[in-house]
C-alpha cells in the first residue's frame, strides 16, 4: 500500500488550480479534469477531502491547515493504486502535512524535494509495517551508532526490546486491521493505539506517528455512520414533502447528498457514491424544471392579471 504520486497545489479563487510541486514514482499526468473536479469539491461544495477518479486510477486530495503559514486554499494530494484504503490515505496525509507545515518554501525545488522524501519515507514505513524483520535491520543500525557514540547502555537495552517488539508490533496491527475488516471501529482504534506504544518503545517515531494519525482517523468512522444515518432520515423526510407538490425545495436536497457522497469515500463504497452522485444529478435537473415552472407560473398569473 503507496501512493503512486504525490502533488502540493493551491486553489485560486481567480484563476482555479495552481500545481506548486509534485514527484512521482512513475511518469504519468495528473489530468486537469481531475483538479477541476478537486475545485469543485473543495470550494463549491466545502469538502476538506475529496475524491476523484479517472480511468481506474484514483485520486486524493485534502485541505492543508495552513493556520500556521500565510498561505491560503493549500492542498495536499496523491494519485492512488487501486488497492489503497483511505483510512491509511488520510493518515499519511496527516504526517507528510506535519513536514509540510514546517518546511514550507516559495521555492518549488525545496518543496519538491520535500515531496520525494516524503514519498519515499511513506514506501519505507508501508515495507516496515508489512514486515519485522526490516524493523528488526533498522534498530540494529541504530544500536551500531549508540556503539559507536559510546552508549553502551542504551545500546544493550535496544538490543534486548529488538528481540520481541518487532513481531508484537506487527501481530498488533494484524489484529487492529482484522477489527477494521470486521467494522469493530473501537476495537480497532485500540489496538492501533497499542502498536503506536510497541513503536515508541523501539525508537520508530515516523511509525507511531502514522499508527496514532490512523487511529484518530478510525475512531471518526463511528460518528460518521451515526451521521450517514440521520442524513438519510433527513432526506427521506424532505422527499416525502417534495411529493406535497413543495418543489421549490428541490435544491435543499444537495448539501445532505453532496456530504453522504463525501462520507461513502471514507468508506470506499464506491457503489453507494455511484447511486448518490445520480440522485443529485436528478435532484439538480428537478431544481432546475421546478425554478422554470415557477417562473412559468409567475408568469400566468401576471398574464391573468392583465387581461
Amino acid at each position: 500500500m503507496s501512493p503512486q504520486a504525490i502533488f502540493l497545489y493551491e486553489i485560486d479563487e481567480s484563476f482555479g488550480p495552481n500545481i506548486l510541486a509534485e514527484y512521482f514514482l512513475i511518469k504519468q499526468e495528473l489530468p486537469k479534469e481531475v483538479l477541476r473536479d478537486f475545485v469543485q469539491k473543495h470550494v463549491e461544495k466545502e469538502f476538506r477531502s475529496a475524491l476523484s477518479q479517472k480511468n481506474e486510477i484514483r485520486y486524493f486530495s485534502n485541505k492543508i491547515d495552513t493556520k500556521t503559514l500565510e498561505k491560503e486554499n493549500l492542498y495536499l494530494g496523491f494519485i492512488l493504486k487501486e488497492e489503497e484504503d483511505m483510512v491509511s490515505i488520510k493518515s499519511i496525509f496527516e504526517t507528510v502535512e506535519e513536514k509540510i507545515l514546517k518546511e514550507f518554501s516559495d521555492d518549488r525545488n525545496k518543496m519538491e524535494e520535500l515531496l520525494k522524501d516524503s514519498l519515499n519515507s511513506i514506501l519505507s514505513l508501508m515495507e516496515k509495517l508489512k514486515e519485522p524483520t526490516i524493523i528488526v535491520d533498522t534498530i540494529n543500525d541504530k544500536t551500531k551508532k549508540m556503539i559507536d557514540n559510546g552508549n553502551l547502555q542504551e545500546a544493550r537495552e535496544l538490543i534486548d526490546l529488538g528481540e520481541e517488539i518487532p513481531e508484537k508490533l506487527a501481530l498488533e496491527i494484524k489484529l487492529a486491521e482484522e477489527y477494521l475488516n470486521e467494522n469493530a471501529y473501537k476495537k480497532a482504534k485500540k489496538s492501533y493505539l497499542k502498536a503506536a506504544e510497541l513503536a515508541e518503545i523501539i525508537q520508530e517515531y515516523e511509525i507511531v506517528s502514522f499508527l496514532r494519525y490512523k487511529a484518530e482517523e478510525i475512531g471518526t468512522l463511528p460518528d460518521l455512520i451515526k451521521e450517514s444515518e440521520q442524513l438519510y432520515k433527513d432526506i427521506n423526510a424532505l422527499i416525502e414533502t417534495l411529493q406535497e407538490n413543495k418543489l421549490h425545495l428541490y435544491h435543499e436536497l444537495n448539501k445532505p447528498l453532496n456530504r453522504l457522497i463525501n462520507i461513502s469515500s471514507s468508506f470506499e463504497d464506491n457503489e453507494k457514491i455511484s447511486k448518490l452522485t445520480q440522485l443529485l444529478s436528478y435532484s439538480n435537473q428537478a431544481d432546475r424544471l421546478a425554478k422554470e415552472l415557477f417562473n412559468l407560473d409567475k408568469r400566468i398569473k401576471d398574464a391573468m392579471e392583465n387581461l
